[in-house]
């Protein structure tokens, strides 16, 4: 795993090597072992390296082609190098390394852009053609591998994380308004955009082309659930352990120590399971827990770690969770709420102290319906399908005034049954419903953003899966969004702050085109989550990880808010003087007074108006 970074020559200034540097230092921490710099009259190029595979000098970064045509600056792994390096060889192509980054500059030169078809792996990478006077960029199909980029009328530079891009001078901070919508909303901001108007991330599973002072991008890869496969169970199982035992098997590959993360929850025992059995010597495990009971996970994975003869290690966070919550906004550079980041981040400093490579459990809920949110929402169609909404809006006025779980439940769901699926889904992943993002916002940021709907993002993609069932919108949507957009990116961030790197099995490409054509009742049975996934493992792993109920990588921050981080947040929510030109200072005040006298539980909210202020706070106070 790696930085790169890139930019036309002009945008580099009087003393392009010296910009080059300085956006290569900033991404130190994604490649602590090596660095390097190419530049041209058209380009300049920089590499930061984390040795994985092939840890020899010949395998530096950036890398030219023999004829001198062709520089690239990768990051990710191409797990299927050394098959696509045996083609290119009987074409008569000769290698100097044992890197998949060679690999991928011949197959460049072989196939051009098509060369994205044959991989097999998870990258982000920026390929110089000298012939063409082109920069080829890409990005994997799910998103795994971060890539953003920055394009005025002559010029463009790209990065594999913003703070690289701001090394450049010329490059504005100023906000774009819709994507505070969209964070305060979904606690990320999806793709394309970021918190800046002019920095954008690429699209998973599209490529950039820069030439003539142009760009153009394309998709070249999609998700299709409108064929569903006709075998019996028994071949679908047999189908789906081969394909993720090769997926593991591939991502075994290494000259680095490697283990996993284990929290004890189904995917990621999976993960430990098929690795001991493709491994010849005990697996190394990583857990993290908190004092807190309610969220701590550990005796779950220890129970798998002896099952499996692991070499476990735990790590509880009990530390000044202050001077981490600080750190944040200098890892994401623009707002991101997701709280999981924390444990994420203690994980993989755990794993780092003994491998440089963990495997994850990451993509088992997108691909076989893992969320409790999957099963909501179908009992919501079945109702909205089944009683008229006269009928409903009865219910729902009636249950109004009920305080109790019960309640609130029966709200819920003739609320949601009362609106049609994708406003449903929409209310389902979003975290502030409309009325309270009005109540929040200033008047400013409202007149700023008057036209916009972030209704959309959900929207785009529920109603453009080409398939009717209703699941498979569902998984759709959240693979295209949540995954990349949330998910994927804490990963990738916490993973990377400690020089770690991170592969994911179950988001093999083959994988999720292939979970994709499982009939979705095999995916979820009544209340049953990952049903066909609990039916592959039923017997490798011990009845009570097949059946604990789903626990999530989740803090405390209710009490937080109350203990920990009440001065914080009263510093940064209430005493900031730029959070006025964004919020309603006294709606604000109104949220952390309930919160702190237990009228309601507002965590989520606080812990995302508190990612935004540290962020501001950080990049542009």
């Amino acid at each position: 795993m790696c930085g790169i970074a890139g930019s036309t020559i002009e945008l580099l200034g009087f003393c392009p090597e010296k910009t080059l540097q300085k956006m290569g230092d900033v991404l130190k921490h994604r490649g602590p072992d090596d660095n390097g710099i190419y530049i041209n009259k058209h380009i300049g190029l920089v590499h930061r390296r984390l040795s994985i595979i092939d840890l020899s000098q010949k395998a530096k970064q950036p890398m030219i082609s023999a004829d001198k045509n062709t520089v690239i600056v990768f990051n990710g792994e191409i797990y299927n190098y050394l098959e696509l390096r045996e083609e290119l060889e009987k074409k008569g192509y000769t290698f100097q390394t044992k890197s998949d980054t060679e690999v991928l500059l011949y197959l460049y030169q072989d196939e051009q852009e098509n060369c994205l078809y044959k991989l097999r792996g998870m990258f982000a990478f920026a390929i110089w053609d000298n012939k063409r006077k082109l920069l080829f960029l890409a990005r994997d199909r799910i998103g795994k591998k971060p890539l953003f980029y920055y394009h005025d009328e002559k010029n463009f530079a790209f990065a594999s994380e913003i703070k690289s891009l701001l090394q450049i001078p010329t490059i504005t901070k100023d906000i774009e308004y819709t994507a505070l919508i969209d964070y305060l909303k979904y606690l990320y901001i999806p793709d394309p955009k970021t918190i800046y108007k002019s920095i954008f991330k690429l699209k998973p599973g599209h490529y950039l082309l820069f030439q003539n002072e142009k760009i153009q991008i394309k998709k070249y890869w999609d998700i299709d659930f409108s064929q569903f496969l006709k075998g019996s169970l028994d071949d679908i199982l047999e189908e789906l352990l081969a394909l993720l035992k090769e997926s593991v098997k591939y991502r075994l590959i290494s000259d680095v120590p490697l283990g996993a993360f284990l929290s004890g929850g189904l995917d990621s025992s999976a993960i430990v399971a098929l690795m001991s059995k493709l491994s010849n010597k005990p697996v190394i495990t990583c857990s993290i827990g908190f004092n807190d009971n309610k969220h701590d996970e550990t005796p779950y994975a220890r129970k798998v770690a002896k099952f499996f003869n692991t070499d476990h290690h735990e790590y509880f966070v009990k530390e000044n969770i202050i001077d981490i919550v600080k750190k944040l906004p200098s890892f994401f550079d623009e707002p991101f709420a997701d709280s999981s980041a924390i444990p994420t981040y203690y994980v993989s400093k755990l794993a780092r102290q003994a491998v440089t490579v963990a495997l994850s459990g990451d993509g088992g809920d997108e691909n076989f319906g893992g969320y409790e949110k999957y099963v909501i929402d179908y009992y919501e169609n079945l109702v909205r399908r089944w009683f008229p909404k006269s009928f409903l809006a009865i219910i729902y006025s009636l249950s109004q005034n009920g305080k109790n779980i019960i309640f609130k439940k029966i709200r819920s769901l003739t609320g949601n049954a009362l609106v049609d699926p994708v406003k449903a889904y929409y209310q389902t992943n979003t975290f502030l419903s409309d009325y309270e993002l009005e109540m929040l916002l200033s008047d400013g940021v409202k007149i700023k953003t008057k036209s916009y709907n972030p209704f959309d993002i959900t929207a785009n993609y529920f109603l453009k899966i080409n398939s009717d069932h209703h699941l498979s919108r569902l998984l759709y949507t959240d693979l295209k969004t949540y995954l990349p957009g949330d998910i994927l990116v804490k990963v990738d961030r916490m993973s990377m702050a400690n020089s770690l790197e991170v592969r994911a099995p179950f988001l093999d490409h083959k994988l999720i085109e292939f979970a994709a054509r499982i009939p979705p009742n095999l995916k979820i049975k009544g209340r049953n989550k990952k049903y066909i996934l609990k039916k592959l493992f039923k017997k490798i792993l011990p009845p009570n990880i097949i059946n604990r109920k789903k626990h999530g990588f989740t803090v405390p921050l209710n009490s937080w808010f109350r203990k920990e981080l009440k001065e914080m947040g009263e510093k940064y929510l209430l005493k900031k003087k730029y959070m006025e030109d964004f919020f309603n200072i006294n709606e604000l005040k109104r949220i952390w007074t309930n919160h702190q006298t237990k009228r309601i539980n507002a965590g989520t909210t606080l812990w995302s108006l508190l990612m935004f202020s540290l962020w501001y706070d950080t990049y542009l106070s």
